[in-house]
């Protein structure tokens, strides 16, 4: 077994999760100052030190609260930007799933703090090796099987046509005009059009359950029995391979294909046991992974060049050479994803590829 991993180093104050040094220094002091009045209130006459923990690539800040016998991780959410209740929501529904999140401990929606319990240090990322994998990624499906368990129809927002084609728009936007400065002519963005409709097609067909939509590495703590969930907010009511592809096609570790095949194969399993409405036959319910997959790369393409280009975060441009391989493997499988392919090739000047699968 091979993997290929991105591990950050330990975090340190005023550096973001993936080691970089935050942006615009001088609000983020007078908001963890705001925070210290905060906590100050929140626990008259107890001594207590604060540090920055994490950031994520929206504007949330995360700090971590060190008193004498506990810690507890403060959720800066600037209220002007982000919206708290999503994420009390998503929450409260996670929790009644019998998943492993941050428990809220206070709040205060007018300023944009949350008071959370504390998950730990280690990320499946940095824990993640060829001996823990098995073990880790069993209790990783374990808790989404239980999370899709728990779908309900209007609950959360529905990920729909609207969503899922605004978030492939972020690809030839973002990705090819903006990153790579090419203009596709009238032929290829006819092309891309097409192969964005036969994705939407697949991806609409798939059963709908809650999900995460960034079920990865980074965002599972190492707990036993169960992992810790975070970054849950966002969370909508979709394709049920969605979260899959985030697990084992994830932006910061690579796998060989055969274990993640085997993953897979054991959630499928597992899923159909539980009645999750999945494919009787794998090979379509991975077909549907695979495409669902296209979707979600051609998205994370677009969102890490904008983080980039726009928001100034360029700690994820090392990662678009592993999300843009798994892109160009899936289309490399069948033959309706050949129009894409051929784009991908035209923008890398590469020679296109031999024998496509249907």
């Amino acid at each position: 077994m091979k993997q290929r991993r991105r591990i950050q180093d330990a975090k340190i104050a005023q550096n973001d999760d993936l080691g970089n040094p935050l942006p615009d220094y001088e609000p983020i002091m007078k908001r963890q100052q705001q925070v210290q009045i905060w906590l100050e209130k929140q626990f008259p006459g107890q001594d207590f030190t604060i540090a920055a923990a994490s950031a994520d690539a929206s504007f949330r800040r995360y700090f971590r609260v060190t008193f004498a016998d506990r810690t507890r991780i403060v959720m800066d959410a600037p209220p002007q930007h982000e919206d708290c209740r999503p994420f009390l929501h998503v929450a409260r529904l996670l929790g009644a799933a019998g998943v492993h999140v941050p428990e809220v401990l206070a709040q205060d929606l007018e300023q944009g703090f949350l008071l959370l319990s504390d998950l730990g240090c280690q990320t499946y990322l940095q824990a993640l090796n060829a001996e823990s994998a098995r073990e880790l990624y069993g209790a990783a499906t374990d808790a989404l099987i239980r999370i899709q368990l728990a779908s309900r129809e209007n609950e959360l927002p529905p990920y729909d046509r609207a969503m899922l084609a605004r978030e492939m728009q972020l690809f030839p936007e973002w990705y090819v005009a903006r990153h790579l400065r090419v203009t596709l002519d009238d032929r290829q963005c006819a092309a891309l059009e097409n192969v964005f409709q036969r994705i939407l097609q697949n991806n609409l067909a798939q059963p709908g359950v809650f999900v995460h939509r960034d079920f990865h590495s980074r965002n599972l703590m190492v707990s036993f029995p169960n992992p810790g969930i975070l970054d849950f907010q966002d969370a909508v009511h979709g394709p049920i391979t969605y979260d899959l592809v985030s697990l084992f096609k994830d932006a910061y570790i690579e796998w060989e294909e055969a274990d993640a095949l085997d993953w897979l194969i054991r959630y499928w399993e597992k899923a159909r046991k539980a009645g999750l409405p999945v494919h009787l036959s794998f090979a379509d319910f991975f077909r549907d992974y695979e495409w669902m997959g296209v979707q979600r790369h051609l998205k994370v393409l677009g969102i890490f060049a904008r983080l980039h280009h726009r928001d100034h975060k360029d700690g994820y441009l090392k990662d678009m050479p592993l999300v843009m391989k798994y892109l160009r493997s899936a289309c490399e499988r069948y033959v309706e994803l050949k129009p894409l392919l051929q784009i991908l090739d035209a923008l890398e000047n590469r020679q296109p590829a031999m024998g496509f699968l249907s």
